[in-house]
């Protein structure tokens, strides 16, 4: 038993290097910005982890030679990039990544460095659970200023007061 007489098996386990914001931290209209220079390695990667070899990634030749003019990274590894932030905004807070979709705009091609802004829409409080949904948008440009992509998300946040409890 526990000093709070609990097994120790029903403990939640110890919050390590929580630096991420908290539910009651956040407010509407609130955004969020990174930029990432997309490189060989995030296409070839993505290629591999998704199984997606199609040549107008993989394939300088047949490439060129399509309207894009040259590889292009795959949408599905776009939306995963414009995503990954969420998951630093939230370091140590966030419970759980519920609904992500994006929408491409344009090409997005190795060399672009493309900044996405995430921008706080709905906070929801959960303090039945401790926690609260925070709904975002995302719009991703790249260094020219073209949207390349938008989307949304939905994150389940902890709550700080719960934290403590």
């Amino acid at each position: 038993m526990s000093a709070q007489g609990r097994p120790k098996h029903e403990q939640a386990p110890p919050r390590a290097d929580v630096r991420g914001r908290w539910f009651e931290d956040l407010s509407h209209g609130q955004p969020f910005t990174s930029s990432l220079t997309i490189t060989e390695t995030h296409l070839v990667t993505g290629a591999g982890l998704i199984g997606d070899f199609n040549p107008l990634h993989v394939d300088d030749a047949f490439a060129r030679a399509s309207r894009y003019g040259s590889r292009i990274l795959h949408g599905v590894v776009t939306g995963a990039l414009m995503g990954g932030p969420i998951g630093m905004i939230f370091h140590g807070t966030a419970i759980a990544y519920l609904e992500h979709a994006t929408r491409f705009l344009a090409p997005v091609r190795i060399g672009d460095t493309v900044a996405t802004t995430w921008t706080v829409t709905e906070l929801v409080p959960k303090p039945a659970h401790g926690c609260g949904i925070v709904t975002l948008a995302a719009r991703a440009i790249n260094q020219d200023g073209v949207a390349v992509a938008e989307g949304n998300g939905k994150v389940m946040v902890a709550s700080r007061a719960a934290s403590r409890a």
